[in-house]
């Protein structure tokens, strides 16, 4: 996924970039003080999300914008601007957002929720990311992916801590719910968890994260980007990232922590 964001006053330019940086969990905008930079990193590198300042010295961003659009139809335009009156001809260029400075990350992360065109995915970019240093979190496309109950969530994340090893519903119920015994009524609450996992993943166009088979569920590996397998892997990056938490709010997972420090003592 490729991002921009053009603006041609020094500052409020580093302000959108780490805006950007919040609201997209791995995400490394391009920046860009001139609209002339810009269009000429666009023609070597297709954009797939565009945030402009409107009022900048030469090409303003309504006509970068439009020129973007030449280059990339499906591009997606995104104005930070401190001025409200451009608001009309910013919409009518079907713009996915129009946000007023001073642009906080969560401003940007709804905007990313509504964006008009669809990402486009480099070859073999896997579009589920897992964070599970710190809290367990879940990214589709660069976006927070949002999970139903709460429940299913859990066990998304106690399929990804299992590494691709199958999980019976039995062994769901007991880390779901503890010691409740392990009746026809309980069963049938796990399989509607399970349900909502699987339902989670098809509304958002992902398939084959998850293996089902018979009393048997597990994820698939190859399908998500996980710090957890990068750290395995001795990833640089993976390794740096962790610092001593992991899946935080999950019991089960507390005693992850100490193996996963024995590995870099």
């Amino acid at each position: 996924m490729r991002l921009i964001a053009v603006d041609d006053e020094r500052f409020a330019l580093m302000d959108i970039m780490e805006a950007i940086r919040k609201a997209v969990p791995g995400a490394e905008p391009e920046g860009f003080s001139s609209p002339e930079s810009a269009l000429c990193w666009a023609r070597r590198s297709p954009v797939d999300v565009a945030f402009l300042d409107i009022e900048m010295a030469g090409v303003n961003g309504l006509e970068l914008a439009r020129r973007l659009k030449d280059i990339r139809g499906e591009t997606n335009i995104i104005f930070v601007t401190g001025h409200s009156e451009y608001a009309v001809d910013a919409f009518s260029m079907f713009a996915s957002g129009y946000l007023l400075k001073p642009v906080a990350a969560k401003q940007i992360a709804a905007a990313m929720e509504h964006l008009r065109n669809p990402l486009r995915r480099e070859d073999g970019e896997k579009r589920i990311r897992v964070q599970t240093f710190g809290n367990f979190e879940v990214f589709c496309d660069g976006r927070p992916l949002h999970f139903s109950r709460s429940k299913a969530k859990e066990l998304f994340a106690y399929l990804v801590h299992k590494r691709g090893t199958a999980c019976t519903t039995r062994e769901v119920a007991a880390v779901l719910y503890g010691d409740q015994p392990y009746t026809p009524s309980l069963q049938k609450q796990v399989q509607t968890v399970l349900s909502a996992m699987m339902r989670t993943f098809q509304e958002n166009g992902v398939r084959g994260c998850i293996i089902r088979g018979y009393n048997r569920t597990a994820v698939d590996v190859s399908k998500i980007d996980c710090d957890l397998y990068r750290f395995l892997s001795w990833d640089a990056e993976a390794v740096n990232e962790y610092m001593g938490e992991y899946m935080t709010s999950y019991s089960w997972a507390e005693f992850v922590t100490g193996y996963l420090d024995s590995r870099i003592t």
